[in-house]
């Protein structure tokens, strides 16, 4: 297994990763309140990057993020390909696809670890990518069962 310091350079790359597919998908859809939800998407990963680095420039200390309540509706939902014409509901659940496989990764990661330090490290890893998730499934209810509304 990795270091601490890889494990938190690592997720500053999955940072990037998904920063960049905010943005592209920000210019992919033609919906503007979807490229909207995109581009604010990519600014707080962005802003998980600067974090993380900052912990990584600081020695490292741990971190600790709020817990969300996960909905567990992303698992609910098809993972359906990035398109221009694709309807909001549908890049929300997209977006919240990729949170949770960030999610899920960083969990087995955990589970994987020896180290109680490291151990830790993933789960606030999981933490940080739940607060997304969380937002993006609140945003999908409310998108998806407008009849309930």
């Amino acid at each position: 297994m990795k270091t601490y310091k890889e494990i938190l350079e690592m997720a500053v790359e999955n940072e990037v990763d998904a920063r960049d597919f905010y943005k592209g998908a920000a210019e992919k859809v033609q919906d503007k309140n979807l490229k909207k939800t995109f581009e604010d998407l990519a600014k707080e990963e962005s802003k998980h990057k600067a974090l993380l680095q900052g912990y990584l420039e600081n020695d490292m200390q741990n971190m600790k993020f709020k817990e969300n309540k996960d909905f567990q509706l992303s698992e609910t939902v098809e993972e359906k390909t990035l398109s221009t014409d694709m309807s909001f509901k549908d890049a929300i659940a997209l977006a919240m696809k990729k949170e949770e496989e960030a999610m899920n990764m960083y969990r087995q990661f955990a589970e994987a670890s020896e180290g109680e330090e490291q151990k830790e490290t993933f789960r606030e890893l999981v933490k940080m990518e739940q607060q997304h998730k969380t937002r993006l499934e609140d945003i999908y209810s409310n998108a998806a069962f407008v009849e309930v509304w």
